[in-house]
């Protein structure tokens, strides 16, 4: 490992921009969600759930950014075994199904999804293992087919959930993990061939009609707008009618049963509508921050755990916040993935702040230039 370095103040810009999209994402929640609330009899119901995951997420941040990454690195292999647990005991009777998957883990006192902890997890152990083998990374005996091996491991269990986007988030971060650490670019055309032939046989073989449907409707969304095409139309509704300015925070009309769980997959719609074009750069600009600080602390870590860290974090941050902008604008076909740090969502919320607090306290360890 790396020689010790002495610590520092935590990157005050990641700190206050992570606090601002959270305080953003409190706010659309409870706007977003009051109708459905309402049906509930209870207009704050989702308020509060989003505001104690915010607490609980907070502190775990402040853990992390404390709890030095270097013993992270140590408990790398419990933390993966623990978050694949997670992913398994789905299949046992404390499995929930919910809307034709079963995704969640119902404990009694709590409800949970394991695919939040799993991609976290995996970047850990996956950044751990790849550390170990800084000598060796462009063999493919030796470190290409064990990393094969973890990613597909990794992203078969949510798979397995029915959840192919948050599969392809996944397979996507840990992939870019990979490349940093410096495989063979021969390697990483044959992954991604094979990446998409799965991709194709996940989407056209088997029970997956569903799936089929999606891709006709997002070639043309308004040719089958009552049906297959109502989530993408229903969301351009809404980034449409907010204009420049918006309607005005808690003003949204398509929120009213008309766009599914506004609150969660497309959340950005909704702020789109109510804040705006303003509203939705604002928020695009935030992350792009985050971005920022994340690739500037990987870029300047000393020691190869905290640099593959570091991209993980960044990079599944990244592609998740694409891949939910992508479908709330129809650029790709819809599935649902909650926006990082805003959507609404306990498990979610808590893993991306306690992620963010890890990579809080890997810039107390390096020298950021304008930190």
């Amino acid at each position: 490992m790396a020689k010790k370095v002495k610590k520092k103040a935590c990157d005050f810009i990641l700190l206050l921009t992570t606090l601002l999209l959270v305080f953003i994402g409190i706010i659309m929640v409870f706007s977003s969600s009051w109708p459905e609330g309402i049906r509930m009899n209870d207009g704050y119901y989702f308020l509060r759930k989003q505001i104690i995951s915010a607490l609980v997420g907070f502190v775990g941040m402040l853990f992390f950014m404390n709890f030095d990454y270097r013993f992270i690195y140590r408990l790398s292999k419990l933390i993966y075994l623990f978050s694949i647990i997670s992913g398994l005991l789905i299949f046992t009777p404390l499995g929930v199904v919910k809307k034709g998957a079963r995704r969640w883990i119902n404990l009694g006192f709590a409800t949970f999804m394991p695919s939040d902890i799993i991609k976290l997890g995996s970047i850990i152990f996956l950044a751990a293992f790849l550390s170990k083998r800084k000598d060796t990374i462009r063999e493919f005996k030796k470190t290409t087919i064990p990393t094969i091996m973890i990613i597909g491991l990794s992203c078969g269990l949510i798979y397995l959930q029915k959840d192919l986007g948050t599969t392809v988030t996944l397979g996507a971060t840990l992939v870019s993990i990979f490349f940093v650490a410096g495989m063979k670019i021969s390697h990483l055309i044959l992954m991604a061939i094979g990446a998409i032939v799965g991709l194709v046989l996940a989407i056209f073989t088997g029970d997956n009609e569903y799936r089929i449907r999606r891709i006709v409707a997002f070639l043309d969304p308004f040719a089958d707008k009552a049906d297959s095409g109502w989530q993408a139309v229903q969301s351009l509704y809404a980034l449409g009618s907010g204009g420049l300015f918006g309607l005005g925070l808690g003003k949204s009309r398509q929120k009213f049963f008309y766009i599914p769980e506004p609150y969660n997959d497309f959340i950005f719609a909704i702020i789109g509508e109510e804040l705006g074009f303003l509203g939705t750069l604002t928020v695009i600009l935030l992350f792009m921050i985050i971005i920022w600080r994340g690739i500037r602390i990987a870029l300047n870590t000393e020691d190869l755990f905290g640099c593959l860290l570091a991209t993980g974090i960044v990079s599944l941050i990244t592609v998740q916040t694409l891949i939910h902008i992508a479908v709330v604008t129809s650029t790709i076909p819809t599935t649902g993935i909650p926006l990082p740090l805003i959507s609404y969502g306990g498990t979610s919320l808590v893993l991306y702040m306690s992620a963010i607090g890890i990579l809080l306290n890997i810039s107390r360890h390096v020298k950021v230039d304008g930190s």
